[in-house]
């Protein structure tokens, strides 16, 4: 078995790595291959990755290269964890939102718009060379936006099985089982939980977890809110989750409490960005250390916590044909009453031999929808924009984004983007 990590110089790579060596017993990698455009960091990350492969037998091999076919010739999963312009474009991300006094952010908003105009054709251009290369193989992208992006594989390579993975929903039911199991004082794995949430990526709601096909809600929402009540600085409003019944995700934060977050951006520096590459900065030295086989106890501050167990659960239920349900992005294709087919939604998916498939879903109701429906619009538009380079629909994409800038401010927000990522976007050049 060939997997093929593209942006395997990435600092979260150690974690997978260790992933793939936990559970070689059941899913036999032959072949990792870690891609990158930068040699430097492929230098660094992708030999480290062989030393800790190496002093655990060498069940498997790691090749590096910078040639993205090479990568993909022959794999039978391909996933992408790249950054188009790295942290220094997303720290431009960050401030283009500030200096416009909008939400500055890597997902969200003009922000989330900025990255995944970059992305949206490098990983269409991934999945080219899947369907020449590597025909039938799984595209598993949690490159952010994560579900903009999967929207994007649906529409324009539909001939590549595709889905979107964030570790959002996996750490949301690692922390409520956390809480679960002091109250009941037992241990509850969280293979044996499943999570019910429904949304975008980045914009869902959790509304269930069973345990043993045993539904707990009650209980979790009860203590959750007993829990921001006990907080001087509470995450939520306690009436806005009582009116809800359900737990937003936390970049809710940024629709909801929007103010709040712009007040927090007049701090900066260090916008997360900063604070990122200043993180990596230290990883990228560890792991440069010739007798380091471990990755260090820092990676954990570099975000994305489960990363591993995200990634290679899943590989490991679609080769091992399990049937697990795992919280994926993945067109809905009609599980969702009367929401459109084609929507991609991050949502809770079977996932075996035939592929990641939707389980039926109740609709979110109308104070859930609304917000989502308007976001979506906003996910086709930026579409529109990436694979076409069509400054009108970028310029509908900002006056259709909740979070977007007023109309008269949109088209110096839009050329300020433009001007800022120039070297990224060479389909607006014309």
């Amino acid at each position: 078995m060939k997997v093929a990590v593209i942006g395997g110089g990435s600092s979260y790579t150690p974690e997978l790595v260790n992933g793939f060596l936990e559970r070689i017993g059941h899913f036999p990698l032959r072949e990792l291959w870690l891609m990158d455009l930068s040699q430097e960091r492929l230098d660094i990350v992708g030999r480290f990755a062989q030393r800790m492969v190496a002093v655990k037998g060498a069940p498997f091999s790691v090749h590096l290269t910078t040639d993205q076919r090479e990568a993909v010739r022959g794999a039978n999963y391909v996933t992408t964890q790249l950054r188009v312009g790295g942290m220094a474009a997303r720290r431009g991300d960050e401030y283009l939102g500030q200096r416009h006094g909008l939400i500055g952010q890597e997902t969200t908003g003009v922000g989330g718009m900025a990255k995944a105009l970059r992305t949206i054709p490098v990983i269409l251009k991934i999945a080219q060379d899947m369907q020449a290369l590597a025909p039938g193989a799984l595209l598993v992208n949690f490159t952010n936006p994560a579900g903009l992006v999967t929207e994007a594989l649906n529409r324009y390579a539909p001939g590549v099985p595709a889905v979107g993975v964030c570790n959002g929903p996996i750490t949301t039911k690692i922390r409520l089982l956390e809480g679960l199991e002091q109250r009941q004082g037992r241990k509850i794995g969280p293979e044996q939980a499943e999570l019910d949430g429904l949304g975008l990526n980045h914009l869902s709601w959790y509304r269930g977890l069973k345990v043993e096909d045993r539904e707990m809600w009650p209980d979790i929402f009860e203590a959750y809110l007993a829990e921001q009540r006990g907080k001087s600085h509470p995450t939520w409003d306690v009436r806005t989750l009582e009116a809800l019944g359900m737990i937003p995700n936390s970049y809710l934060q940024y629709f909801y409490y929007t103010d709040r977050k712009l007040a927090e951006q007049q701090k900066w520096p260090p916008s997360r960005a900063e604070q990122v590459m200043s993180i990596e900065a230290d990883l990228l030295r560890q792991y440069a250390e010739l007798d380091r086989t471990e990755p260090p106890a820092g990676l954990m501050k570099r975000g994305g916590a489960y990363y591993s167990t995200v990634a290679t659960q899943l590989l490991n239920a679609h080769y091992n044909d399990l049937g697990e349900t795992h919280t994926v992005n993945a067109r809905q294709a009609g599980t969702v009453p009367g929401w459109p087919e084609d929507w991609v939604l991050e949502m809770p998916c079977r996932v075996d031999r035939k592929g990641i498939q939707p389980l039926p879903a109740e609709p979110l109701p109308p104070v859930c929808f609304g917000l989502l429906a308007e976001v979506k619009a906003y996910e086709l538009l930026t579409v529109e924009a990436a694979v076409h380079g069509d400054r009108d629909a970028a310029y509908q994409a900002l006056l259709a984004h909740p979070l977007g800038p007023a109309a008269d401010g949109i088209q110096a927000v839009l050329d300020d983007l433009l001007e800022t990522n120039r070297a990224y976007l060479p389909q607006f050049a014309k």
